[in-house]
């Protein structure tokens, strides 16, 4: 793991000391520089793979120079199979020889977790590309015939200072993160997942190119009988997580929440691994998934530690966990992703998690109505009937009772446009509060997106699933664990969102992830073959996260001060008399609705007055 930075015929001087010292956290281990004809390579290396000196880079090879930031982990098996030979074993060296031998056809052999600028001197190209599911980040900033690209939006911004774009904040302020390629910068994007950008570092023109489209494997039919299902995805899984342990040459350990996707993935590595050690956090909630974890680890005999954190010192170090984002972050797991991720750090440096499988096999309690119905074109009558019975219910208040999710649904089944519904049934922010924005968010993209998603055809589940997949897992999810991980120089992977699987889950019948009100069904009738039935049985809940308590009692005056403060960027795009009114309790709305609206405001204004000079 590693991080990157370089340019385009960009023409200011760099302080190449402060993209170091920037990227540090990302690769603590060495640093590289190279500059060819316009163009400047940085990299920060976190060696993990091939710990020579015969794997720093920028990595040269004829005419090819790189700076990779991830993992290749099938790329042994790519050298057999296309006969390549080499000294080292470097991952960033076999992508050199495969470009040599195919180009950028080369992504679609890759099951990895990658960010990488190639630049091909020979014919004055340089390629900045990104792998399928968007593990790695890489932003990219375009502006007067030049181009800065980054793995962290804070060096960038250093380096550049593009100036704030107001209408992408609006959106964030509404969705709870940057949809897809948005940033808070005018001229900044983020390279999307399955994609790789072309520049010709002469005529300094360049085009967008997709790799690899994951609604091409939404629209599949992939209708194999249960017993297949179960047999395939085991043979899958177990690869994946064999790959993401024999491609470290340092110690593997995993997270282990208590749930059935980690639980799949710390069963299979502790097959493969002797002592395999595995990492809970327990916080203070209605339930304690620590009690599941420790069959787990008890069952695999691994070696097990229980990080319980109390939180008494949230609030003097919530600004530097925000800050590590480098973007307003509103997902509040963040915070204990982070403490379990430093504690883990002492131990290991290579992580397994279950992310993706939620995603890809309908594991959230809000895809179950959309197993039933197709809220995306409802009639009018449900929609106008939703929205008078939900007018009448009083607020729910327990996030998860049934009642509570009998209201978001009817909620939700309510709103005509789509864009709401969508951020009504995921996120659920500001969504019922529109006239409170003075900048209204546009959400074009977004809007586009899942208007197209809807021409699709396929069941209303999928299309939420794959929507989340690009929105959510994309915009939220994987930058929380790249972020909490890479800052304490710790390699997260994930074995879910490996190529064969991401090939293979999206086209499963509906019935192998949603039955009833069953989540995951597939997966929870392959974990009877290795977990506890209590963890099997148990329902999603994710980290319960305290976040009401947080907001009350030890955010309360962090969050004031930054909240109430003068000059606050938040008023100039919705009413900062609303937010005072909800610090107050004096707007209808749940406890959890008005702390998620609270946290969400908060993280903008820290990333705000902490933006690096």
């Amino acid at each position: 793991m590693c991080g990157i930075f370089g340019t385009v015929n960009y023409r200011n001087s760099i302080a190449d000391q402060r993209v170091f010292e920037g990227l540090r956290h990302r690769g603590p281990d060495q640093y590289g520089y190279q500059a060819k004809d316009n163009v400047q390579l940085y990299h920060t290396r976190l060696s993990i793979q091939d710990l020579s000196l015969s794997g720093c880079q920028p990595m040269e090879y004829k005419d090819l120079i790189i700076v990779f930031n991830g993992e290749i982990y099938n790329h042994m098996e790519l050298r057999e199979k296309y006969n390549l030979k080499a000294e080292s074993n470097s991952d960033t060296l076999t992508i050199l020889l495969l470009f040599e031998l195919m180009g950028m056809e080369m992504l679609e052999e890759f099951d990895g977790m990658f960010a990488f600028s190639l630049y091909d001197t020979k014919n004055r190209k340089m390629y900045l590309a990104r792998d399928r599911a968007g593990k790695k980040p890489l932003y990219i900033l375009t502006s007067d015939n030049s181009y800065i690209f980054s793995s962290e939006l804070n060096v960038l911004y250093q380096i550049a200072q593009p100036q704030i774009n107001y209408a992408a904040l609006a959106d964030y302020l509404y969705l709870g993160h940057f949809h897809r390629k948005a940033t808070p910068y005018l001229g900044v994007d983020e390279l999307e997942n399955g994609y790789y950008l072309e520049i010709d570092t002469q005529t300094l023109q360049s085009k967008m190119i997709c790799w690899f489209q994951m609604e091409t494997y939404y629209k599949a039919k992939n209708d194999l009988n249960q017993q297949d299902t179960i047999l395939q995805l085991d043979s899958l899984l177990q690869t994946s997580v064999k790959r993401r342990i024999n491609s470290s040459d340092l110690a593997v350990g995993s997270f282990l929440s208590g749930g059935i996707d980690s639980g799949l993935v710390t069963a299979m590595a502790a097959q493969q691994v002797n002592k395999l050690r595995t990492f809970t956090v327990k916080v203070e909630g209605e339930f304690d998934e620590s009690v599941l974890a420790a069959q787990v680890a008890a069952k695999y005999d691994t070696q097990h530690e229980e990080i319980e954190i109390g939180f008494s010192d949230l609030g003097s170090h919530i600004e530097k966990i925000l800050n590590n984002h480098g973007e307003p972050n509103s997902d509040n797991s963040a915070i204990p992703s982070y403490y379990v991720a430093r504690e883990a750090k002492k131990h290991i440096s290579v992580v397994l998690n279950g992310d993706g499988a939620d995603e890809l096999f309908g594991g959230y309690r809000r895809y179950v109505p959309f197993r039933q119905f197709d809220f995306f074109n409802a009639s009018s009558l449900t929609r106008s009937s939703s929205r008078l019975i939900s007018n009448l219910l009083p607020v729910a208040n327990h996030k998860q009772s049934s009642y509570t999710y009998f209201y978001r649904l009817l909620k939700f089944a309510g709103f005509d446009d789509l864009t709401q519904m969508y951020c009504s049934a995921s996120s659920d922010i500001m969504v019922g509060f529109e006239d409170m924005f003075l900048q209204n968010p546009l959400m074009e993209n977004i809007s586009a997106d899942i208007e197209r998603i809807n021409g699709y055809d396929i069941s209303a589940l999928k299309k939420m699933l794959l929507i989340d997949f690009e929105s959510m897992l994309f915009g939220r999810l994987l930058p929380k664990m790249d972020i909490a991980t890479m800052a304490h120089s710790l390699e997260g992977r994930s074995p879910f969102l490996g190529k064969d699987l991401l090939e293979f889950a999206p086209g499963l019948s509906d019935r192998h992830k949603i039955t009833g009100a069953t989540t995951k069904v597939i997966l929870r009738q392959l974990a009877e073959k290795y977990l506890p039935v209590d963890l099997v049985n148990q329902p999603k809940r994710g980290f319960e996260i305290p976040l009401k308590k947080w907001v009350d009692q030890e955010l309360k005056a962090v969050m004031l001060h930054y909240l109430l403060s003068r000059h606050t960027i938040y008023e100039k795009i919705i009413r900062k008399d609303f937010i005072k009114d909800l610090i107050d309790r004096k707007i209808k709305v749940s406890d959890e609705k008005r702390a998620k609206i609270l946290f969400c405001v908060f993280s903008l204004e820290v990333w705000y007055k902490n933006l690096p000079q």
